[in-house]
């Protein structure tokens, strides 16, 4: 590839709806741009594009490495911010509290 204009993100993926638990959502992503457009392939429907590079995804522990690898490659890199959860503390007995609803 060499120290041609790439173009990559770098992010750590949120849980998707589908994943009750907080597996695989630890590591950071780093992700190429696509630089073609993508359009629908008319047979089977399905979205194809002509480059190959959006199918790679590098995975690292952490934001600093992945930060530390695209800067060793010359690649131009965005730095998307992690999404922290938050976790409000709740009793039991929270549910059964009577609220007054105001008019």
């Amino acid at each position: 590839m060499g120290n041609m204009n790439v173009n990559v993100k770098i992010y750590r993926p949120s849980k998707n709806t589908m994943q009750s638990g907080r597996a695989k959502t630890e590591a950071w992503v780093l992700e190429y741009e696509t630089t073609t457009p993508r359009n629908p392939e008319n047979l089977m429907g399905w979205t194809s594009s002509g480059d190959t590079l959006g199918q790679v995804r590098l995975k690292f522990p952490s934001a600093d490495q992945a930060v530390k690898y695209a800067e060793g490659k010359g690649w131009a890199y965005t730095l998307l911010p992690a999404h922290d959860r938050k976790v409000k503390p709740r009793n039991y007995g929270d549910n059964f509290i009577y609220k007054k609803v105001e008019d």
